[in-house]
């Protein structure tokens, strides 16, 4: 069983990330904010961005593997040939102070990522 999001499904380029923020969907929940773009992939891609002044390197890197955790275990997620028009990027932008622990971020993440995929 895979226990980590392979490299394919977290964004890394620059150019990709700017134009999730320019041509993608926003919805926004306490503490955090995901922007959603179809990708036409067949999987769905993830970056967390910590907004600035977060915190230490340790609190930032703990909030990317956590909401990372949870984007993997969730059961909406898109993944094969059959989710071509289906599958999405997303960039979750997490503010400092209001997701302090582990079910507060998995609780509303998983409302955004409801929320996106209902539109």
């Amino acid at each position: 069983m895979r226990r980590s999001l392979t490299k394919t499904e977290i964004i890394r380029k620059k150019t990709e990330i700017n134009r999730i923020f320019s041509e993608g969907v926003s919805c926004s929940s306490s503490g955090m904010r995901l922007i959603s773009l179809r990708n036409n992939l067949g999987y769905d891609r993830i970056i967390v961005i910590p907004a600035k002044h977060f915190g230490r390197a340790v609190d930032r890197n703990q909030v990317r593997r956590r909401a990372k955790e949870v984007f993997r275990n969730y059961e909406g997620r898109h993944y094969g040939p059959d989710c071509k028009d289906k599958s999405k990027d997303y960039v979750l932008v997490v503010y400092p102070g209001k997701v302090s622990d582990y079910s507060l971020l998995e609780s509303g993440l998983i409302k955004l990522l409801d929320r996106s995929n209902q539109k």
